[in-house]
Order: C-alpha cells, then structure tokens, then sequence
C-alpha cells in the first residue's frame, strides 16, 4: 500500500475503485442485515423473556434498539480522530472493520446469552460507526487534478450502493429469520462483513493513503479553545463563564448516575436516566454551553488564529443551530426501524393478486404462538424496504420534475427551505401511522399494505432533509472545517434516538400513563401523534431560524484554494 501518491493514467478511472466500492456494497448489506431484524428477534427472543409479552417487552426492545443507534452515530467522531491524527484512513478502517465482524460472530453466536449478544451491538456500534466518515473521504484520496471528472461518478455509485444494499437486505435478512432463525440470519450478515473486511485488504498494494494529519493548531477546537482562554482587559468574561457552567452541569449529571448506579438514594434523578441517557445529555449540554460561550468572545482569538480559521469556527456554529434543530426528525425517522415494526406486528398481511407474497408471506403458523410472532415481526421488518426502493425514485424525481416545476411557479426551492419542510412532512407521516394505529386499537383488521403511505412521506421527508443538509453544510463551512462538520451530522442521529430514550423514559412514569390513558388512546398512538407535534414544532422553529440565517458560499474555486 502506497503512503505517497500513485502514479495515475490520466482521466482514467483509478483501478483500486472496485476494491473500495465492493468492500461499500457488501458492509452496507451486512449493517442494514441485522439492524432491520433487531426489533423482531428481540421481541421474541429468550433476552427479553423475563418481561412480560407485550408493551413492555416491546419497550425495552426500543431501547436497546435505539441505545445502538446512538453508539453508531457517536463512535464516527472516535474513527474519524483516530485516521487524521495517528493511523490513517486505510489502517483506521481495517482495524475497526474486524472488530466489525467479531461483533457480528457475536450476534450469531450468542443469540440466547445477554452479555455475549449486547457485546456484539457493541462492537458492531464501534465497528461501523468507527469506519463510518472514512470510507467515502478514502474514496474520494484516489483521484487528483486527472481524473477528478470521474470521482461523480463514484459518489454516485456508492449513494446507490448503499440503498441498493439496504433495499435487498431489508427484504432477505427478515425471511432468513423466519425461514432458518436467528443464528443464520445475524451470520449471514456477518459472513458479508468479512467479505467486506477481506476485499478492502485485496486492494491495499493500489491503495493512495494520504498520511494522517496530524496536530492542526487552527483546528476548530484549539480556535475555540482560545477564545475561551483569551482575557481581555475591560471586557467580561461571559463566554467563559457559560462554558464552565456547562462543564459542571455535565459533570454533575456524570456524578449523580455514579451515585444512583451505586445506590445512594436520589428521588429526584430519575431512575430511567442510564449511563446512555445521562452521557448523551452531558454531551448535548457541553456541546451548547461550549458553543454559546465561544460565540460571546469569539473574536478574541482573532491574532492567535488566522481570520479564516476565526471566521469558519463562527460559520460552524451557527451550523450547529441549524443541525440541532433537525435532531427531532431523526427521532422519527429511525423508528421506522423499530415503533413502525412493531405496529406492523398488530396489521395483517395482505392476500391479493397485487401484494408479492413471495417475497412478503402471510404467517402460517397458529395466531397467538411464538411462531406466528415471529412470522408477523419477520413480514412488518421487510416493510422498511419501501425506505432505499422511494429514495431511489424520489431523489431523480424532485431534481427533474418536482423542483424545476416549483421554480416555474415562482417559489424559490432553497436548501433551507427543503429542509424544514422535510421536517415538517416527516410529521405528516407520524399522523398517518397514529391514524392507522387507532384503527388498529378499534379492534380493526388492518392491511400492513397501509404502511406503504407513512413510509412514502417520512422517506420525501428524508429525501429533503439528509441529502439536502450535506450539501448545505458543504456551502456553509469552510473547506478546513468541512471535517468537523460531518463529525457533528452523525451526532444529529445520536440525538435524535436520544429523545426517543428520553420519550421512553417518561411514559414508564406514573402520572404520564394516567395522563395518556386519560385521552382515551393507547400509549403507541398518543406517542405517535407526541412526535408528530415534536417534528411540527421543530419545523416551525427551523422556519423562523432560516429566516435570519446568512448564507455563505464556500464552494471551491474552480483552479483556486479552497
């Protein structure tokens, strides 16, 4: 593997691609292979058996479903340090590739055992969220002024690698399940991430590795730093105070989970609140505090600091604002993967000529056993299919059709704009499953075909909102600084599935269930439309934010620095 740069045929495509964009392929199958089985198993599985079958069962499923999705979407931020400032991106991504498969050996091996199979989500969480925001910026080290034409094209392929991936994953992995049980369907995951892992080594004597880079003393968090630090004659120290206080609130938060973890009796911290819950909260108030604080005296660090490096550390947060105000649709959208599921549990699978049973069967086991559970769970996962199938069909359609024709018509399609209305369709779509969920709860036999208009308009939701904010962000940040913010997209998803935790969390309380109960719904439906109003809510504050925000244009310049 070469640590310098490889001699290219000029405007040709780099021959170490298919290495990449196979590895890409097949991690891709094997993530969204066992993600989308996770709810069913464990809700039928001997992990849960010590709860009761029902809302409670299927409440802890959430949880552990969604405390892996936050390990997921924080480890990229460990990956990612790692690669730039000790062992590069090729040697970062072998390494976390083969924790990957342990982890997945794991879920195949100990699907009866609670350690050995929470130890898989761990090192599945570690393993991919590690390699997570490296293989597309490895991609992208293969080409140079030559043949950077062709890099599209890649980019192209590896989007529709992975909702290629996703689409077949989601539909075989839950049939695995039900036709040859857990061990085969989490193996067969794994078997591809070890393909995965062995075709990203083939390609590693063709491989450009671009040398970590080391310490950056311009780096957004030592231009932070130093606007903290810096003490200005005359003027407060406001900014620093915030970020103090921010400091000792997440500390505190830290020591009393230690103190209710040990015993100590702490009426007032809620018993819920698990080390998960409790870090992410300090995070998010770290991440707040530290931002607030350096934006009062940011200017300070202007002299220790280029005015690039000042001015990009300004553009990220207001960034930040923008991606913190997007977290809720998050919340609704990775429960397509576990609240949905378990609504399509209740449904019935439909019969008729227009529904491909043989991909999509109705259970033939005995209604009531755990065969039947199974079955139901296996057919409503294989629903999220809809999810890669609408993304590939909505993205051409927006850009050719829907798009050009709002400009036609006088409305001005901004990034900002798409993104809030996202927002606010992912709404839409949590009304729809509420609806359907009463019908369910009225005793009706409901199709699971009913499904396919909620998964429609939270996947135009996801259209509007994740590709658009990439490109956003992309715009707005500085090319030194492009790098921490895709660091802080992927923690967008970790808190969106922490209000979900949190959600969780307070139903279990008392005086909410009466509440709930008091409204004449169930506690699925009443959450349904809870989130529902979270993401209207969101949108409208994300609309009254955009309004004021001052749009940058950080695009290179062609034959220019960045």
């Amino acid at each position: 593997m070469s640590t310098a740069p490889v001699a290219t045929d000029a405007g040709r495509m780099p021959r170490q691609i298919p290495y990449i964009i196979g590895n890409e392929a097949c991690e891709r199958f094997s993530f969204y292979g066992m993600r989308n089985i996770l709810i069913p198993f464990l809700i039928s599985s001997m992990l849960l058996a010590y709860l009761p079958a029902g809302p409670e069962r299927e409440g802890a499923a959430k949880d552990i479903f969604h405390t892996f999705v936050i390990g997921v979407y924080f480890f990229p931020l460990l990956g990612g340090w790692l690669s730039d400032r000790y062992f590069g991106k090729y040697n970062t991504v072998l390494w976390f590739s083969l924790i990957y498969c342990a982890g997945h050996a794991c879920l195949a091996l100990f699907e009866d055992n609670r350690n050995g199979f929470y130890t898989g989500l761990f090192l599945i969480a570690l393993g991919s969220g590690g390699i997570k925001p490296l293989v597309v910026s490895f991609c992208g080290d293969q080409f140079d002024q030559s043949n950077k034409s062709k890099a599209k094209v890649v980019f192209d392929a590896f989007y529709w690698i992975i909702n290629f991936g996703s689409f077949f994953a989601s539909l075989l992995a839950p049939l695995l399940l039900r036709s040859y049980g857990p061990a085969v369907a989490f193996g067969v995951p794994g078997v591809l991430m070890f393909i995965a892992t062995f075709v990203f080594w083939l390609g590693r004597k063709k491989y450009v590795n671009v040398p970590p880079s080391g310490r950056d003393p311009d780096s957004f968090l030592n231009v932070v730093r130093t606007a903290l630090r810096e003490r200005r004659e005359g003027q407060g120290n406001a900014g620093s105070m915030v970020a103090w206080t921010g400091i000792a609130v997440a500390v505190l938060m830290l020591v009393l989970w230690v103190l209710k973890a040990v015993g100590v009796a702490l009426p007032w911290w809620p018993d819920s609140f698990g080390f998960v819950i409790t870090a992410c909260l300090a995070l998010g108030v770290l991440i707040a505090a530290g931002g607030w604080g350096a934006s009062l005296q940011l200017d300070r660090a202007r002299g220790r600091h280029p005015d690039a490096a000042v001015d990009g550390v300004r553009a990220v947060l207001r960034i930040l604002i923008v991606f913190a105000l997007v977290t809720p649709f998050w919340s609704l959208f990775d429960q397509k993967a576990s609240t949905w599921i378990i609504q399509g549990r209740a449904m019935v699978v439909p019969e008729a000529w227009w529904w491909p049973n043989f991909l999509i069967p109705a259970p033939t086991a005995p209604a009531g056993t755990e065969e039947y559970s199974m079955q139901i769970s296996a057919s409503a996962a294989q629903m999220q299919a809809l999810n890669p199938l609408l993304v590939m069909l909505l993205i051409p359609f927006n850009n050719l059709v829907l798009y050009p024709a709002l400009r036609r018509m006088g409305f001005t399609v901004t990034a900002l704009r798409r993104m809030g209305w996202g927002i606010a369709i992912s709404g839409v779509s949590w009304i729809v499953a509420g609806v359907l969920q009463l019908w369910i709860d009225g005793g009706s036999e409901v199709s699971l075909a009913w499904q396919g208009l909620p998964y429609l308009l939270l996947t135009f939701g996801e259209v509007l909102v994740s590709a658009t904010a990439l490109e956003f962000a992309y715009s707005q940040a500085p090319h030194a600084m492009k790098g921490v913010i895709m660091a802080f997209w992927y923690l967008t998803s970790t808190f969106g599935s922490l209000w979900v935790l949190l959600t969780n969390a307070g139903v279990r309380n008392d005086a909410v269930t009466a509440a709930i109960a008091s409204t004449g719904m169930s506690e699925n439906a009443f959450l349904m439309f809870f989130f529902a109003a979270f993401a209207f809510v969101a949108a409208a504050a994300f609309a009254a934010y955009a309004r004021n925000y001052p749009m940058q244009d950080n695009y290179r310049v062609s034959g220019g620095a960045a």
